[in-house]
């Protein structure tokens, strides 16, 4: 091969993905046949009439005013909101929200082309949106067995941050397990005030391994243990198969709700929806969702200095097999990114997964069902988190400020909430078998 066929071939390879798709030659691109698509699949939801999002995007006439901000949005990969790092860990999720390069340079080339309409003729036919008052998982599993919701909260239109944590029964009569569940803001404008809503289980089941105590923020007298987390970017959870979570009679939600004020008096109330497995149906393995948390030593050793980036660790060992089901970071402000690894017994390390973070969106990263890491007793997880209290950070409110930990917004945390399927040594080999006659693409959740 000559020495400009090599240079030729070296700036191809080196060349950006978006830009080799931009040079490629083909039709023009129109929103009709082109761009309406792709809005329908990956904006919509948001992006429509009493939605969350600050504007619709349901139609050409909506959407061509934002052209320009639709491209510097997406070129950047800001919208839709997607941060995980796509080039290391875990690469297949049930929720990726995210676009494909070939996407994005479809919207470029669309608003570089003058955000043409294109004939009205080659529009798909509009998307038909649930109403705001259908829970997610009807369609697939009916309507939900239980709905536990939390007393009304008034909260002025100014205020200081505020934390709700009324008890509720459940209504349980008899031992069920959950298959699924959903949490949200009983209103749209609820979604402005509510930070976040913490669902706590508290009932005595003498569930009181070494492997999810730690984790789970329960001990074996009944004190409230994790059940679900809502955000913005998070809606629900549903159990994968033979799996779930345990519902005793009574059992009890223990709230904790963090509300703070829009310049609006507004007052909401949350509502979890719970799906049950038939009566007699119990799933094979329980799940556990943890808080991981990544500051070595408890959290009073948050240390954020300032004008730094900080970096802060902690490990979590898993005293009994499993199944990571998701990756969930929680920050605040400054929050800047946060990784999870696994240190297997033999001294192996693997990168499951690295996300940036962006405080407007608590996402919560679900594995596919072939990609979702199965992992031995004795593997200790590392949850890494960067802090960014530079100038740099735009969501910063004071980069002069020594920031620790502490439920306020303007206080730091660390943490990453994690569900965790359990199961015997038995169990865990006859799953890494079946995984092994399953194709993965990434070998991040198949090699052990």
């Amino acid at each position: 091969m000559t020495g400009m066929r090599v240079a030729l071939v070296v700036a191809a390879l080196l060349a950006p993905a978006s830009v080799a798709l931009a040079e490629t030659p083909s039709r023009p691109v129109t929103f009709a046949r082109d761009v309406a698509p792709i809005l329908q699949d990956k904006c919509q939801a948001c992006h429509r009439p009493d939605s969350i999002a600050p504007m619709s995007l349901l139609t050409y006439d909506q959407a061509r005013p934002w052209a320009r901000a639709i491209k510097s949005r997406v070129a950047a990969r800001q919208m839709p909101p997607w941060d995980i790092v796509k080039t290391v860990g875990i690469r297949q999720f049930q929720n990726d929200s995210s676009l494909s390069d070939e996407q994005i340079d479809t919207i470029v080339r669309w608003v570089d082309a003058g955000a043409p309409l294109g004939d009205p003729k080659d529009l798909p036919p509009p998307r038909v949106w649930p109403d705001e008052e259908t829970w997610a998982y009807t369609d697939e599993l009916g309507l939900p067995d239980l709905v536990i919701k939390s007393p009304p909260y008034a909260m002025p239109a100014r205020a200081q941050d505020a934390w709700y944590r009324p008890v509720v029964e459940t209504g349980i009569t008899e031992p069920r397990w959950v298959r699924a569940i959903e949490i949200r803001p009983s209103t749209l404008k609820g979604r402005r005030i509510t930070h976040h809503a913490v669902a706590r289980l508290r009932q005595n089941d003498g569930f009181d391994d070494a492997a999810s105590r730690s984790t789970r923020g329960a001990d074996a007298a009944g004190t409230p243990g994790l059940f679900m987390e809502w955000a913005v970017g998070k809606q629900g959870e549903m159990a994968r198969p033979n799996t779930g979570k345990l519902l005793l009679p009574g059992s009890k939600i223990v709230w904790d709700i963090h509300y703070h004020a829009v310049g609006e008096a507004i007052t909401d109330s949350v509502e979890m929806a719970v799906y049950l497995y038939p009566k007699g149906q119990e799933p094979k393995h329980r799940i556990v969702l943890g808080q991981f948390d990544a500051i070595t030593g408890g959290r009073q050793n948050l240390d954020i200095p300032p004008n730094t980036v900080s970096v802060h660790q902690a490990f979590h060992v898993m005293k009994q097999a499993g199944r990571i089901e998701n990756f969930q970071p929680h920050m605040h402000l400054r929050g800047k990114a946060m990784s999870m690894e696994a240190i297997l017994p033999d001294g192996t390390v693997q990168m499951l997964s690295h996300s940036n973070f962006q405080f407007n969106w608590h996402l919560n990263y679900i594995y596919t069902d072939e990609a979702a890491p199965l992992l031995p007793k004795g593997t200790v997880l590392r949850i890494t988190a960067w802090h960014d209290n530079t100038s740099a950070n735009k969501s910063n409110p004071d980069p002069n400020q020594w920031v620790g930990w502490g439920d306020r917004t303007v206080d730091e945390m660390a943490h990453a909430w994690v569900n965790v399927t359990y199961m015997s040594d038995e169990d865990y080999t006859a799953e890494v078998e079946k995984r092994k006659s399953t194709p993965v693409a990434s070998s991040a959740s198949a090699r052990r």
